[in-house]
């Protein structure tokens, strides 16, 4: 870990980046097919868990635009209400996407997720 040490009476001053949090990012995502309309994103991190994510959203008809830092998700024209087994097992946390598109159809195919052996 790094660390600072700091010496002397002068004032600390400057800017720091704060990276957005996956596990504050992957349910607000899910919580796009909620919305049938578009969404925009900004500070969420460019991590394995968010880009399948997001792959899943293409899959069921959304789309997504990516610029800047910046995420925009069109869920107007989702049609599907399955999550394919092969996108399901790529971790652990898509079962939240179940809830979001049950909340949208009330009505959700999903198999079990996966990327874990607990």
């Amino acid at each position: 870990m790094t660390s600072y040490i700091i010496e002397g009476g002068k004032r600390l001053e400057g800017e720091v980046d704060v990276s957005g949090s996956k596990n504050a990012s992957l349910p607000i995502l899910a919580s796009c097919i909620l919305n049938s309309g578009a969404t925009k994103l900004y500070n969420v991190p460019e991590i394995r868990d968010t880009r399948i994510t997001q792959e899943i959203l293409k899959f069921l008809g959304c789309k997504v635009k990516k610029h800047k830092g910046k995420i925009e998700i069109n869920s107007q024209e989702i049609t599907k209400k399955e999550i394919p087994e092969h996108l399901m097992h790529q971790m652990r946390s898509t079962v939240i996407l179940a809830g979001a598109i049950l909340g949208r159809f009330r009505e959700v195919r999903f198999s079990y997720p996966g990327d874990c052996d607990i």
